[in-house]
């Protein structure tokens, strides 16, 4: 388990203190945090699948299949 700093208002922790039980705070905190990354990562999921079906840019996305063969031998960047 990683602890994490992190600041919120003065007003939202007055809130939470009251609302929330010491016990539970830490456990309604990550679910919260869970729910939203799995949100962003479902958005930049969707993302990936829709340029994947983009025709156009797979199009333009072959003509670049050139420089794989570029000819240098040795790439130590």
């Amino acid at each position: 388990m990683e602890k994490v700093l992190i600041s919120v208002p003065d007003q939202l922790a007055m809130r939470m203190r009251a609302a929330i039980p010491a016990r539970q705070r830490s456990k309604t905190i990550t679910h919260l945090i869970e729910k939203e990354v799995e949100k962003r990562e479902k958005t930049l999921y969707e993302c990936a699948m829709a340029v994947e079906k983009d025709a156009a840019l797979n199009r333009e996305m072959k003509d670049w299949d050139i420089t794989l063969e570029d000819g240098l031998d040795n790439e130590s960047w």
